[in-house]
């Protein structure tokens, strides 16, 4: 055993689970795990094995759900649990709560209810690819995942176009073939991204190449677990008006206005409503 069990104070203690290897759980998280009155989880089966696995004991407590689905009575429960003096520890099915994970209106409503919160920190998909990626750090921004809808996607990807810092978010194996392809498109083929799979895992494997590249790769292999996407801080030099204009009546050829400039828009890092206006002129003759 390489947990202790000691009083915690009443409040809300957020728990970081393994987001693959088991033995990256911390001994301050088992310690929690161990000690609190109460237990709340995204996955009760996920912290029941991993408490197994470590040999935490329940002790004749019950493993609570609390999950984005919950309803508002689950999250009221937990939070008169620690009004009334208890110990709540909330763990997510994998890596730190809050972090594209829940937790945040059960967070939110204790500290509304003015109860202490307080985390273990420990494993996070966000903060291993970035130290593996070997993409600039001192800036960065995490963007959660990448929406489903595919001209949502393409949206969520223009406003990356002129990002300054390294740009983070997830994807699923289902989706990440069409994405990166999409993503060639819209920030254009040449720019620098790492593609990190199965982090911490038996098959974790880390890619670096430019985005065509990876959207080739990833369309021959299939590859499959978690995903974490990773561009490089964009370097456009400012665009010519006529480069601007050559490709938005290149993109015509083929394409509809709307999806023309969001094109051209994320090619160049330039505003979609700028590039949208000048495709309508362009398309009418005006700006010719």
């Amino acid at each position: 055993m390489n947990y202790r069990n000691t009083a915690l104070p009443p409040g809300l203690h957020l728990i970081s689970t393994p987001i693959g290897n088991a033995r990256d759980i911390t001994l301050r998280a088992l310690d929690t795990l161990a000690s609190a009155d109460v237990l709340a989880a995204e996955d009760t089966r996920m912290l029941l094995k991993l408490m197994h696995i470590h040999g935490v004991p329940l002790d004749g407590r019950r493993v609570l759900a609390f999950h984005d689905h919950s309803r508002p009575a689950d999250r009221a429960k937990l939070v008169e649990a620690m009004v009334r003096g208890q110990s709540v520890a909330y763990a997510t099915d994998a890596g730190t709560p809050l972090i594209a994970d829940p937790g945040f209106t059960l967070v939110a409503e204790a500290r509304k209810a003015g109860v202490p919160v307080t985390a273990a920190p420990g494993a996070s998909a966000l903060t291993m690819a970035l130290s593996v990626a070997g993409l600039p750090t001192d800036r960065f921004s995490f963007r959660g995942f990448a929406p489903s809808a595919r001209a949502a996607r393409r949206g969520f990807l223009a406003g990356l176009a002129q990002a300054e810092e390294t740009s983070v978010f997830y994807e699923t194996p289902r989706r990440i073939a069409d994405c990166l392809t999409d993503a060639a498109e819209i920030l254009g083929p040449a720019r620098e991204a790492v593609l990190c799979r199965e982090l911490t895992k038996r098959f974790e494997e880390v890619r670096s190449g430019t985005l065509q590249g990876l959207a080739d790769l990833v369309a021959e292999t299939g590859p499959k677990g978690e995903m974490v996407v990773l561009l490089a801080p964009s370097e456009r030099p400012e665009a010519a008006a006529e480069d601007v204009d050559a490709a938005i009546r290149e993109a015509l050829i083929t394409m509809r206005v709307k999806d023309a400039a969001e094109v051209v828009a994320g090619s160049f890092g330039l505003p979609r409503r700028d590039v949208y206006q000048r495709a309508l002129r362009l398309k009418s003759g005006e700006g010719s």
